[in-house]
C-alpha cells in the first residue's frame, strides 16, 4: 500500500490546535521525546514498514521519494516548528 499523502482530514485546523496544545508547557526536550513517542505510536498504527520508509524519506526531503507526491500533498503534510512556552 502506498503512502498517502493527499488532504483527507476532516480538519487540519483541529489537528494543528491538538499538536500544539499538547506541546505546550513542555520544554524543547520532553516536546522532542513526545514526538518521538507519536512518530512510534502512529508507526506501530500504520504497520506497514514500506509505507513507513517512504514516509520518512518524504519527511526528509528526499527528492527520489517526493516525485511520487502530489503538489497538493506535498502542501497537505508541510511542517511547522511548533512554539514552547518558556519553562
Amino acid at each position: 500500500m502506498p503512502l498517502n499523502t493527499t488532504a483527507h482530514m476532516a480538519s487540519y485546523d483541529d489537528f494543528y490546535e491538538a499538536l500544539i496544545s499538547a506541546h505546550q508547557g513542555l520544554s524543547t526536550e520532553e516536546s522532542h521525546a513526545m514526538n518521538a513517542r507519536l512518530v512510534l505510536l502512529l508507526s506501530n498504527h500504520i504497520g506497514d514498514l514500506g509505507v513507513i520508509r517512504e514516509a520518512l524519506r518524504i519527511a526528509r526531503g528526499r527528492p527520489e521519494a517526493a516525485e511520487s507526491v502530489s503538489k497538493a500533498g506535498i502542501g497537505a503534510i508541510s511542517p511547522v516548528v511548533p512554539s514552547h512556552t518558556p519553562a
